[in-house]
């Protein structure tokens, strides 16, 4: 039987944290503040000190529609940083830290698998150094300036009919998505409607991950707008003195994480907006510091290439001045069956009328990622059901439109797996051939960005948007936010607002419902269909099968 992700994890011989940092990336010991043996943050001012290095290459791992059947899109770079330090590329990794909601849900968490993980595992996967509790915690600590300021009637006046700042808990807790407040009686302040978002939704996240150092969260803290006054002029997180001790709580946080893989080999994991309701990238400060110490860095993005890679390229990189150099988008036999038709339950069996039918998403997600003007190639993870007929069918499909395919055994093999898909994604990275540009320009009207968006990478006909939505983006270009690209919010399982279309669909409408404008974070959230932002845990969660075993060792977290 194979072992699971935990227990190879446990196998593991781990070295010294600043061994890893000083051996593969330079960095000094006393530039490590260690979180135990294993863990630490890069010192600020260490990174300080970096910006005069040239940048190395940047490498986006992204991938096909989600499916039951699994992808792999994080075990995959892991497997290629791994690969990448095997053919001798001086090479760090950079990702999400997990959310405990999808832990004890059932997405899983966020470390890799197999043989291509980062540890050590469960701290990764659990609280870690504290980041999001940190995020958290700032967060709420804004709520409740808030909810004081209105109790107290300072100025200026809040209209607690139009408080647009929710709370936050990094748990799946659907209980929580509509609440009323401050109930019990007069001591207690004015009863309002209210809610909570997940921690990876929040603002304070978007922030944390685009933040280029302390004074830049500090002002964009201070830009977020919280609530508006009878006038509905906007009341902002600096008018009830949010920035300044929220950025206290942030300040150790910010400072991003160092941790191994399996193959002692450096890599960056902080932050971790999701793709399907937030940018879904890990933070800018932990990429431009990998881009400052090695020579590649390989980074992912949530979910699929039209919401990750589309983020991170029209949000993440447009902000912070990156210009990646080559991508990758993971693909599995399995996932594509299921986009070409096929039941989970049957997925082992061969069928390459659904290989091929399937491989019109991969299609669809590799002419996407060529709209950014970056190279590409496909990764196809491989599982042992897989059939070469199969997994021929699936390289052919990639080459017709002109990009290799390799197929990758890192799950199994570590970095061995990943060996010829390294040397290509090197020769792209040094190739010089990326002419990246976002897919709109920022001076663009904003519904026309979100048009552009779902046109261009959905595949959709038309936006379908009331006549209130589409004022309230007029009255943001108006007050100075037109700007200012576009976040879309919706289901990640399809490239239309339906989970169960899946494929490539073509001619679709998207149903823009909502609307919401992130000034710290400086995008506009665009929430289509029934995407949630506290998600609820399954009928059957994770969280039924993890326990403390009793040597104290952690079962069933993956």
């Amino acid at each position: 039987m194979p072992k699971s992700d935990i227990e190879i994890a446990r196998e593991a011989t781990m070295k010294p944290i600043a061994e890893v940092g000083g051996e593969k990336l330079g960095i000094p010991a006393d530039a490590l503040h260690n979180y135990g043996p294993h863990k630490a943050k890069v010192s600020m001012d260490y990174i300080d000190g970096l910006k005069d290095r040239p940048d190395g290459k940047l490498i986006l791992v992204t991938a096909i529609t989600p499916t039951p059947a699994g992808e792999g899109k994080t075990t995959t770079t892991v497997g290629l940083g791994d690969g990448l330090n095997r053919i001798g590329k001086k090479t760090a990794i950079c990702l999400r830290e997990p959310s405990l909601g999808p832990c004890f849900g059932m997405k899983g968490g966020a470390a890799g698998g197999g043989y291509a993980q980062v540890v050590p595992m469960e701290d990764i996967n659990l609280h870690f150094t504290g980041d999001f509790h940190a995020i958290g915690i700032a967060h709420n600590l804004l709520s409740a300036l808030i909810d004081n300021h209105i109790y107290w009637g300072t100025e200026p006046a809040i209209d607690s009919r139009r408080v647009a700042w929710k709370r936050v808990v990094d748990m799946n807790d659907r209980a929580l998505r509509q609440i009323t407040n401050s109930l019990g009686g007069v001591a207690n302040g004015f009863p309002r409607e209210d809610g909570f978002d997940i921690v990876v939704a929040s603002e304070i996240m978007a922030i944390f991950c685009l933040a280029n150092n302390l004074q830049d969260l500090t002002d964009r803290i201070g830009n977020i707008v919280v609530a508006q006054n009878r006038r509905r002029e906007p009341i902002h997180a600096r008018d009830v003195k949010g920035p300044g001790p929220m950025s206290v709580l942030l300040k150790d946080a910010l400072a991003p994480n160092l941790v191994q893989t399996l193959e002692n080999n450096p890599a960056f994991v902080h932050g971790g907006p999701f793709a399907n309701i937030a940018h879904g990238c890990n933070s800018v400060l932990a990429t431009k510091t990998a881009l400052k110490v090695a020579d590649y860095t390989v980074t992912e993005a949530g979910f699929g290439a039209d919401l990750g890679a589309e983020k991170f390229f029209d949000i993440k990189c447009r902000k912070a001045g990156l210009k990646p150099d080559a991508a990758v988008i993971v693909a599995t036999v399995r996932a594509l069956k299921m986009h070409g038709g096929v039941k989970k339950d049957d997925l082992g069996r061969e069928n390459l009328a659904a290989v091929e039918a399937g491989c019109a998403n991969m299609i669809r997600h590799i002419k996407n990622v060529k709209k950014f003007g970056v190279p590409v190639t496909v990764s196809i993870n491989r599982f042992i059901t897989d059939s070469d007929a199969e997994l021929a069918a699936v390289k052919e499909a990639a080459e017709v439109e002109g990009v290799k395919a390799f197929i990758a055994t890192h799950w199994a093999d570590g970095s061995a797996g990943t060996e010829e898909l390294a040397h290509h994604v090197a020769e792209l990275a040094d190739s010089g051939l990326t002419e990246f540009a976002p897919l709109y320009p920022d001076d663009m009207p904003l519904f026309e960005k979100i048009e552009t968006v779902a046109k261009e990478i959905y595949g959709a006909e038309e936006v379908a948007a009331d006549l209130k939505v589409r004022q309230q983006l007029r009255d943001w270009e108006g007050q100075g936010y037109g700007h200012f690209p576009v976040c879309m919010a919706k289901t990640q399982y399809s490239f239309s607002t339906d989970p169960d279309l899946k494929g490539a669909p073509t001619g679709h409408t998207l149903g823009l419902r909502e609307v919401r404008l992130s000034a710290g974070a400086e995008f506009i959230v665009a929430l289509a269909g029934e995407i949630m932002t506290m998600p609820g845990l399954p009928r059957v969660p994770s969280a039924n099968n993890i326990y403390l075993n009793d040597e104290g060792q952690i079962e069933g977290l993956f």
